[in-house]
């Protein structure tokens, strides 16, 4: 396995059509407890601040992480929310997301394979990073639909996606303007960014869509 910007990129094999499964995340944490370097990657470090600093509020009542993975991310989040859930598909790494935000009792962590799974509750706050990849187009449509169901009125909606070339469903901007489009009829871009790595989206929904 070769890695570009610290995300690790299978060897070539084509893209994939389907969702990828669970049973893909408990491979790549089986021999690693950290594949993507959430904790030590200068590319996460530099990603994880850009996203803190493009969310349009200070603090937020209710939020949600989908794909929390080990916690780095959930930890520098938690002082903005008074209350955050975080999701991921392995039990290990949602063991390991609990102990690392030990001293943030506001953060609780499920296991959900969305779009499938989805917990119960409204949020103003949603992101989605590093992760809208790995759906085929139907499942996007079906996370779309999830989110525009979960919203509180004017939540934000956080999109993050690195741009390397991968053997996943769907690239970076795929899923980024997969989800856009899709949530054209509930929400509107406010906030976009690029980087040579990564683009960061994020959208407001509309006062009278929401809730």
């Amino acid at each position: 396995m070769e890695t570009t910007s610290d995300r690790p990129i299978d060897a070539p094999s084509g893209r994939r059509t389907e969702t990828l499964d669970p049973d893909y995340f408990k491979g790549m944490y089986a021999t690693e407890a950290d594949p993507w370097r959430f904790a030590t990657s200068p590319y996460e470090r530099d990603k994880y601040a850009a996203t803190l600093a493009a969310l349009p509020r200070p603090h937020y009542a209710s939020a949600l992480e989908v794909g929390c993975s080990i916690g780095v991310f959930t930890h520098e989040l938690c002082p903005r929310c008074d209350a955050l859930i975080g999701l991921d598909v392995v039990p290990s790494v949602l063991e390991a997301a609990r102990a690392r935000c030990a001293d943030c009792p506001n953060a609780h962590f499920l296991l959900a394979a969305v779009p499938g799974a989805w917990p119960d509750g409204r949020f103003d706050l949603i992101v989605i990073s590093e992760v809208a990849y790995y759906l085929d187009r139907a499942d996007l449509a079906r996370l779309v639909a999830r989110v525009e169901g979960a919203l509180l009125p004017e939540a934000d909606i956080v999109l993050v996606h690195w741009l390397g070339v991968t053997h996943y469903p769907l690239s970076g901007d795929e899923a980024a303007e997969g989800f856009i489009a899709g949530a054209r009829t509930f929400a509107t871009v406010v906030k976009q960014s690029r980087t040579a790595a990564y683009r960061l989206d994020v959208l407001r929904a509309r006062k009278s869509d929401a809730g």
